[in-house]
C-alpha cells in the first residue's frame, strides 16, 4: 500500500499541500447504480415527489459543487464542467457523472460525490413505492490529467 497522503508522520490527518504543484487539466468519471423493481423503473418520470431523473441530475451537479463541504480534507476546486446522466434499464438506473477542472489536484471525489448523491436522490424519490431498492457499485471509472 502506498503512503497515505492525508496522514502525517505522526499519524494525524492533514490536508495535502498542493500549493507547489503545477496546474493541470483534470477529469474524472464515476458510476453508480440503483437497482429496483421493473414497475418502479417504468415510473421514474412520474412519481409522487415528481420526476426522479431530472431531480437526481440536478442533485448530482449540485453535490459535485459542494464536495469540499462534505468531505473534510478535499480541496475546494473551480469546476469547469460537471455532467450527470441517468440511463433507465429494465430494473435499474445507471448514473454516470463526470467532473472537470484546471487545478493542482484531481476531481475524482467530485465525480464520485455527484454519482452517489444522484443515486441517493433516485432512492429518495422512489422509496415510497419500492422498499427493496439498492444503491450499488459507486466507483471511479476513469481519471485523467493533462499538463497545460
Amino acid at each position: 500500500m502506498n503512503e497515505l497522503s492525508h496522514v502525517d508522520e505522526s499519524g494525524d490527518v492533514r490536508m495535502v499541500d498542493v500549493g507547489g504543484k503545477p496546474l493541470s487539466r483534470r477529469r474524472a468519471v464515476a458510476r453508480a447504480e440503483v437497482r429496483m423493481a421493473a414497475a418502479t423503473a417504468r415510473r421514474l418520470h412520474d412519481l409522487p415527489k415528481g420526476d426522479a431523473l431530472v431531480t437526481a441530475q440536478l442533485a448530482g451537479i449540485m453535490a459535485a459543487k459542494r464536495t469540499s463541504d462534505l468531505i473534510p480534507l478535499c480541496h475546494q476546486l473551480p469546476l469547469t464542467h460537471v455532467e450527470v446522466t441517468l440511463q433507465v434499464g429494465d430494473e435499474s438506473v445507471e448514473i454516470v457523472a463526470s467532473a472537470e477542472t484546471t487545478a493542482q489536484t484531481g476531481v475524482e471525489m467530485e465525480a464520485l460525490t455527484a454519482a452517489a448523491v444522484a443515486a441517493l436522490t433516485v432512492y429518495d424519490m422512489a422509496k415510497a413505492i419500492d422498499k427493496g431498492m439498492v444503491v450499488a457499485e459507486v466507483r471511479l471509472l476513469e481519471k485523467t490529467k493533462e499538463q497545460i
